[in-house]
């Protein structure tokens, strides 16, 4: 492509003024390709010993007319037939200058020099590890980023800098399925940069994507390989930004009217990115005016809390949420709860102060890795799907509640592209739910279900987690292991995951903004996880990143071709606000809407759609699980028993009237 374009210009005259130019800022040294070129041309034409004088000698005023006709060619020049068997080498010569050129961007801040990265057939350049932000080391732990300072040097992009202080996963240790998330280069504080991927030849005004990782907010790095950017970005011909944050304590510790720690600080890491992006993207060939943002789990639920917070609207233009959103039950805690953490957390590691400066100043003394170690220990109960250390009501970022900003329509208008996996809960589970293990069939006893609750729903009191227990329960075969184990993955997936999603949809459609919802329901052929698990949280994300095209990677035919219509669907949205393919008459993504709710299957197979994703089940959590709650959290003991009596009757009844059917069905009972 390059070559074609490089010969064109020389056909035109257009590349030669710039070749003399660029020969001209070049110290002349024998070593030269350029002397080289002219050295090699000479000593195969077997004319060029006799030609060379000629051309340098001044005309002799004996020359004939016809030869005075002729202007005398500058010295160093040669004809155009002379420099055609040149013509291969010319090409490599200025090809390699186009792409050493494409290497070095200046940003506003300084010069950044990238690196080549192959790719399926081709390449893209990549800028990696460049600071958005001053260290937040040291005295500037706990606080609001700064914008980075300038450099005069040339900054070396070539590798992933640090990932950010985090919780390592030893639970299984040297298994793919865990370690895969892991940080895998060094942590540090000083761990906030980001990512660039650019196609080459650098494109204009090209589409651009930000990444945004998740981890619960206590993990998550953008250099895993999960999140390599050179597929999407060579296939799409996008430019692809992947950021860094803060996460744990040193993100979101909270003291509430303190200065010292005033909470959400990852979150003001990814808006300080976002700025960033504004001012330099257009550097790389992206443009700034044409910005998605796009993330899953706590990566989604950021992708829209910046849909909801006014500062952040103005620095992007759509958004992805992949498996997150800001109203789900794990995302944000209140600022009570938040200082309540915050002084544990003190506690645990010897800082025993009440007064919000001197605890901060003592935090700061301790070693990073001892504040991690002790980050589990501040959560209020035993629970899965809850993290100790998230986004805080603020008033600030957030003037109210994700739910209060969602139901007075106070966000971002725009399209919105957002779905979910058909196995949200299932990777939770093994963290902690009674009976789970992914080396067995975590087969389940109904006493480990009833308690599986408990924990799946923290919040909940004794009526409320009967009522889940009565909607989730197969009253017809209450005791079946099998039953057990799938009803607690839909009660974690549903509660935690789809039911914020699918709500999150209602509230931006029913003002008037276009919404697109899948339902991802492919397991992955390689997928090392045992098959109970079906297609757990996070496994969408290879399909968009490209990874089965890696034919190392061992994904099949159809695989390959799944990931390649995800990345142009996810693109395509990127770029008009529409999934749907323009090129494509025979597939079309609808609309989702209040009245039929549709959404689509990602899968191998062709584009399908559907309706009304889990919607009995979400208005149960939705909404008569907050009624219940808000009711039963007010009322005497005496009444609260009186009401848990009732419901374990009720539970009671539905046992007995299953196993009286059963009963009955029996060949004694109907031969009477």
């Amino acid at each position: 492509m390059v070559e074609g374009y490089l010969q064109g210009k020389f056909a035109t005259g257009q590349i030669q003024p710039k070749l003399d130019s660029a020969m001209g800022q070049i110290q002349p040294k024998p070593d030269m390709l350029v002397v080289g070129l002219i050295t090699e041309e000479r000593k195969r034409s077997p004319e060029s010993a006799e030609a060379a004088e000629p051309e340098t000698a001044a005309p002799s005023s004996s020359s004939s007319s016809s030869s005075a006709q002729v202007p005398p060619r500058q010295a160093g020049t040669m004809p155009a037939s002379r420099l055609q068997p040149l013509f291969p080498l010319l090409l490599a010569f200025l090809v390699s200058l186009a792409q050493a050129d494409e290497l070095l961007v200046a940003t506003q801040t300084g010069r950044v020099r990238g690196i080549r990265v192959r790719v399926l057939d081709g390449q893209v350049s990549a800028f990696l590890g460049i600071p958005f932000a001053e260290p937040p080391v040291g005295p500037r732990r706990f606080l609001r980023p700064e914008p980075v300072k300038p450099w005069s040097h040339e900054l070396d992009a070539s590798s992933y800098r640090h990932a950010c202080y985090q919780v390592v996963d030893n639970t299984y240790p040297g298994f793919h399925g865990t370690e895969m998330w892991n940080p895998n280069h060094n942590m540090s504080e000083d761990c906030l940069y980001l990512n660039v991927w650019v196609p080459s030849p650098r494109p204009k005004n090209a589409t651009v994507l930000v990444w945004i990782y998740g981890g619960g907010f206590y993990s998550g790095s953008s250099s895993l390989d999960v999140y390599d950017g050179r597929f999407l970005t060579y296939t799409q011909n996008v430019v692809l930004v992947s950021i860094t944050y803060r996460v744990g304590a040193f993100g979101f510790l909270a003291l509430l009217g303190s200065q010292e720690a005033p909470g959400n600080m990852g979150l003001l890491d990814q808006r300080l990115a976002l700025q960033w992006v504004q001012s330099n993207i257009q550097f790389f060939g992206g443009n700034p005016k044409a910005v998605t943002i796009f993330g899953e789990s706590a990566g989604g639920a950021s992708v829209s809390m910046h849909l909801l917070s006014a500062q952040s609207r103005p620095l992007f233009q759509r958004a992805i949420l992949q498996s997150g959103t800001a109203n789900a039950p794990w995302a944000t805690i209140t600022p009570a709860e938040s200082r309540r953490r915050a002084t544990l957390l003190g506690k645990r590691v010897g800082c025993h102060f009440t007064n919000d400066s001197e605890l901060v100043s003592c935090l700061r003394t301790k070693h990073p890795q001892e504040l991690v170690d002790e980050e589990w220990s501040v959560l209020p109960y035993k629970s899965i799907f809850r993290f100790s250390f998230v986004p805080v009501i603020d008033g600030d970022f957030f003037p109210d509640t994700p739910e209060a900003m969602l139901s007075t329509g106070n966000f971002k208008e725009t399209q919105v592209l957002l779905g979910v996996v058909k196995d949200e809960g299932t990777y939770f589970l093994i963290y902690g739910a009674p009976g789970f293990s992914k080396d067995n069939e975590s087969l389940i006893s109904r006493e480990d279900f009833l308690d599986g609750v408990r924990i799946g729903v923290p919040h909940a009191n004794d009526i409320a987690a009967e009522a889940v227990v009565l909607q989730y329960t197969d009253w017809e075969d209450e005791d079946n292991r099998e039953k057990n184990r799938e009803a607690m993955d839909d009660i974690v997936g549903d509660h935690n995951v789809i039911c914020p999603a699918m709500h999150f949809a209602r509230r931006y459609a029913e003002h008037g903004n276009k919404v697109y919802a899948y339902f991802f329901d492919h397991r992955a052929s390689n997928l090392m996880w045992p098959l109970w698990m079906g297609v757990p949280h996070g496994y969408e994300i290879e399909f968009v990143f490209g990874l089965p095209l890696n034919d190392s990677l061992n994904y099949t035919p159809e695989e390959k071709e799944l990931s390649r219509r995800m990345m142009r669907y996810w693109v395509n949205f990127a770029r008009t606000g529409n999934p749907t393919d323009p090129s494509d008459k025979e597939e079309s993504w609808p609309v989702y809407n209040l009245s039929d709710q549709q959404y689509v299957k990602l899968n191998t197979q062709p584009l399908s759609t559907d309706r009304s994703l889990r919607a009995q089940i979400c208005a149960f959590w939705n909404h008569f699980l907050p009624k219940l709650l808000n009711v039963t959290d007010n009322i005497e003991e005496a009444e609260r028993q009186w009401k848990l009596e009732f419901h374990l009757w009720s539970a009671y009844m539905m046992h007995w009237k299953s196993q009286f059917d059963h009963y009955s069905k029996q060949d004694r009972c109907s031969e009477l």
